[in-house]
């Protein structure tokens, strides 16, 4: 083969990467190559827990799917969750070692890519091919020294590099020509060719620039692939914020209320895309619609995001909710908050000490060093239905209202639900995920017309699709010329 490891980088976040490696993956997968993908950084608060039972970039759980591969914690060995603007939780090998200010991690990582290396090392031994995704931009010059997450790792382990830009967003040629002259010599060698993503209009127009792009640079143009209108894949980080409207009658109005530090927001996706559902992130109170289910999702800093809940009016709105009869379910860090108090005495996600709760149910929720990372399978107690997700917190729940629970699993129950009915909260994400525990719970929330989505098919579709697309528009002959010209250079 012409290559074993090839590196997608782009001229800006959300040029496309997560999207482009999932499709290279799946297409590789089709081919019958033992691909895996791998991240050597990734910043994201979205993340999936794997079968070793660690913590990962939920891209790289999506792109381990593309490659029928259950997720693990080698194909994204360094995550980081930020928790405050300058800080983050620094995730080595799927397991939280500390936080770490923006400076102090600057410098930290000459350790963390060891951790990377390790990863990518055993990745190679396992698999022929390895597809790689890079991070931000590697154009973004105050990062460069001791970078792990583009150029630097592409350096260190002497691999070609596919550029990918967003001509949606504009400017794609001075993207890609601007970012290929602010790298290294050595790092323009590197880079086997261009990927031109989210074009729509007539290809004949473009065809000038693509020609001046070649003669400019003297770099392939891989493929420019088109706007995908019904493609679904599970985002990598960003918040689908716009508020999806159901045709159908009597739909059900679910509000998550955005949180500044949400985190694992795609809980949300088979909502968002029900078809009986109205599905709106709100972080201004003051632009609340109407709302029958409220959500208090997950957190990546718990107690700040329930003073600013707080600070914004949200407490006396979730409460004027019940009391008309509305329902609430809390979802991990937001199943804490309607708890009596939240206590972190090792300063675990912020500053050590302990924040009162919105006192909806009778719990107290206690940090701890250990997170609990599990994968879960069991029933969910309202239908008796199946039900499937995991479990990412460092909080232990204690408390009387877990006497009445949520969910059954094989090692006990989990969650709580109140007297009243109108009140739940679980520490599982992925509750909707299966149709028929999605059609228990909207119908617990007032909706009568269960028609939930078969959420993993429509993902596999997606998968399919951007493979597919593959197939039509890159030039894989292209590609395989290039890679092999750049190892004889490079050799």
């Amino acid at each position: 083969m012409a290559f074993q490891t090839l590196m997608v980088q782009g001229t800006t976040s959300d040029a496309g990467k997560s999207t482009l490696v999932t499709a290279l993956c799946r297409y590789f997968y089709q081919q019958g190559i033992s691909v895996a993908p791998f991240k050597p950084q990734n910043m994201a608060l979205n993340s999936a827990v794997t079968a070793d039972g660690g913590e990962i970039g939920r891209a790289q759980a999506v792109q381990a799917a593309a490659c029928g591969l259950a997720p693990h914690t080698d194909m994204n060995p360094v995550l980081l969750k930020p928790s405050s603007d300058q800080t983050a939780q620094v995730i080595i090998h799927g397991k939280a070692i500390n936080h770490q200010q923006a400076k102090t991690y600057h410098a930290y990582k000459k350790v963390a890519m060891q951790a990377v290396l390790d990863s990518y090392h055993r990745l190679t031994a396992q698999y022929d091919r390895i597809i790689v995704e890079g991070a931000g931009s590697p154009a973004e010059i105050n990062l460069r020294d001791n970078d792990i997450a583009n150029m630097g790792f592409a350096e260190q382990v002497d691999c070609p590099v596919i550029l990918i830009a967003d001509i949606d967003k504009g400017g794609v040629f001075a993207h890609l020509v601007g970012t290929l002259a602010l790298l290294s010599p050595t790092e323009q060698a590197r880079i086997v060719g261009f990927v031109i993503n989210r074009f729509r209009g007539d290809i004949d127009l473009l065809t000038s620039g693509l020609t001046w792009l070649e003669q400019k640079t003297g770099k392939p143009v891989l493929a420019v692939l088109p706007y995908l209108q019904d493609l679904y894949i599970e985002p990598e980080d960003a918040i689908a914020v716009k508020k999806t409207s159901s045709t159908q009658q009597n739909a059900l109005n679910v509000v998550v209320i955005a949180l500044p530090h949400i985190g694992n927001h795609t809980d949300f996706d088979p909502l968002r895309l029900h078809p009986a559902v109205n599905l709106a992130f709100v972080r201004d109170v003051k632009q609340l619609p109407a709302v029958d289910l409220l959500i208090l999702p997950g957190s990546k800093s718990v107690r700040d995001d329930l003073a600013w809940l707080r600070q914004q009016g949200w407490e006396e709105v979730i409460k004027r909710h019940l009391r008309y009869g509305g329902k609430v379910l809390g979802i991990c860090g937001g199943f804490q908050m309607l708890g009596q108090t939240i206590n972190d005495p090792h300063g675990i996600e912020s500053a050590a000490g302990s924040t009162n709760g919105l006192g909806l149910l009778t719990m107290n929720t206690t940090f701890h060093f250990e997170k609990c990372l599990h994968q879960r399978e069991g029933r969910l107690l309202l239908g008796d239905v199946p039900i499937a997700g995991y479990e990412i917190h460092a909080g232990i729940t204690t408390g009387t209202a877990l006497k009445k629970p949520v969910l059954q699993f094989s090692d006990g129950m989990e969650g709580a639900i109140s007297e009243d009915n109108l009140i739940m909260g679980t520490y599982l994400h992925g509750l909707f995920d299966l149709p028929a525990a999605c059609n228990a719970l909207l119908h617990w929330a007032g909706s009568q017309q269960a028609q939930a989505i078969d959420y993993a098919a429509l993902k596999e579709a997606g998968i399919n699709l951007l493979a597919h697309t593959l197939t039509q528009q890159f030039d894989f002959a292209k590609l395989n010329q290039a890679c092999a010209a750049w190892a004889v250079k490079s050799a």
